[in-house]
């Protein structure tokens, strides 16, 4: 069984219509905002119901969908700053090697020798 959740490339009628209409049963009611995006979803199943939401109303109507959102938003974000934070340390450990690097001159090669010794290593064969 596939996912019902999956990423798309744009919110184009006709993308979503072609990917509702694979992941739907044509029997199913669907309800969605009022978009044009939506506007081919009445010719793939039996019922659409469309909802023009004012803004002060938006967690009242459909309130799962925003929680849901709400919550892949959040934890999108934070995989982004872990991600962020990872790579920002690695460049400037990267960044702070190639600066000190240039004062070793002729003893380059001991120097990384050095390093590769008393590096310890963070893994361990099972």
């Amino acid at each position: 069984m596939s996912p019902k959740m999956q990423a798309i490339a744009d919110l184009k009628a006709d993308t979503i219509t072609s990917i509702v209409a694979k992941k739907v049963s044509v029997h199913s009611e669907l309800i969605t905002v009022d978009s044009t995006s939506y506007v081919g979803l009445k010719d793939i199943v039996d019922h659409h119901v469309a909802h023009v939401i004012p803004k002060d109303k938006i967690g009242v109507v459909l309130p799962w969908v925003h929680i849901a959102i709400s919550n892949a938003k959040r934890m999108l974000l934070h995989i982004t700053m872990i991600l962020i934070r990872n790579i920002y340390r690695t460049t400037l450990m990267s960044f702070c090697y190639n600066f000190n690097r240039r004062y070793f001159g002729e003893v380059l090669f001991e120097r990384l020798l050095t390093a590769s010794i008393s590096n310890k290593n963070h893994f361990r064969y099972n």
